[in-house]
């Protein structure tokens, strides 16, 4: 499948971080920045940019900041045409702690949002902007929010913000292939003037194949992870979306070498992935947050009471 216009986004350590609380070392960072570069992914997002007045650095790891010291660490003295990318939630950034885009080292500045705070997300892209970074919009949680607020979110967004691609985002995993179909189509219907992108996860084995579909019907940024690292059950694996491009400017050889050196190993100290509590709550279009919780206690094979606490089955 190539298409020159697709751009291919990884965000292993931004989205992987949500499992270690972004406690990353440096060298690993550095291992897989290094590798991502030699495999020509045109982004790399690097962690999320949270004010350090909401979040402390005793508790979470470098990557839930992101100062721009850290990123030179890990990417300085690397050749690379790569993009580094940041993600910032409305309302956790304190907008002064960003810096204009020729002081800093990241190109790309994502916000993600749910349709109801967009207006909130438009304010903050059109801030970025101003200071020269590439944006988008992320929209969260799609599978839930597809009423007429989406509609007016994505109006309000093509006549009044600055970013440069809109996302669609199946935050729980739960979406199938008509629903990408239906989704990134009324997303193009509403915007004329930007990109559209995707980001899937993989509760229910589906983000490649979900991928696929957004691509088909004219998304044209993709996102993906190392092995599929990320939250819970993860995301569309980039070796196989970079496998799956057919684009000659990639190199899927440097990302294979990673898995082994590095994402092998990993797997045996956190985890993610198809994990039985993980696919329940893609199927009941669930945050992950309680399948997490379950999986750090006593009970976390107890599937059958997992599945029952969600559909409200007491058990006999």
């Amino acid at each position: 499948m190539y298409r020159e216009q697709i751009k291919v986004l990884d965000c292993t350590i931004r989205d992987g971080g949500l499992i270690n609380k972004h406690d990353f070392d440096a060298n690993f960072v550095k291992s897989v920045y290094r590798a991502i570069a030699a495999s020509g992914v045109d982004y790399m997002e690097i962690g999320y940019k949270n004010s350090r007045e909401l979040f402390s650095d005793k508790e979470y790891g470098a990557w839930k900041f992101c100062d721009d010291e850290h990123i030179k660490r890990v990417s300085d003295g690397i050749e690379s045409d790569t993009k580094i990318s940041v993600m910032v939630d409305v309302g956790r950034v304190n907008l002064d702690d960003v810096k204009p885009a020729s002081e800093s080292p990241v190109d790309m500045i994502r916000v993600a949002s749910y349709a109801k705070g967009i207006d909130k997300a438009i304010a903050m892209v059109n801030h970025f902007v101003q200071k020269g970074y590439e944006t988008t919009i992320n929209i969260m949680a799609v599978s839930r929010d597809q009423g007429p607020e989406l509609d007016e979110a994505l109006h309000q967004i093509e006549e009044e913000s600055k970013a440069d691609i809109i996302y669609v985002v199946d935050s729980f995993g739960s979406l199938y292939q008509e629903n990408i179909e239906d989704l990134v189509k009324r997303f193009k219907k509403i915007i004329k003037t930007k990109e559209i992108g995707f980001h899937g996860h993989n509760n229910q084995q589906l983000a490649f194949s979900n991928t696929i579909e957004a691509i088909i019907h004219g998304a044209n940024y993709l996102d993906g992870t190392i092995y599929g690292i990320g939250r819970a059950a993860g995301n569309c694996p980039l070796e196989l979306l970079v496998g799956f491009l057919k684009n000659p400017k990639f190199d899927i050889r440097p990302i294979l070498d990673v898995i082994a050196k590095e994402f092998i190993p990993l797997r045996e100290k956190i985890e993610w992935g198809y994990i039985i509590p993980y696919v329940i709550s893609g199927i009941m279009n669930e945050h992950p947050r309680a399948a997490m919780a379950l999986r750090n206690s006593d009970k976390k094979d107890n599937y059958r009471e997992f599945y029952e606490s969600l559909v409200n089955i007491g058990l006999e």
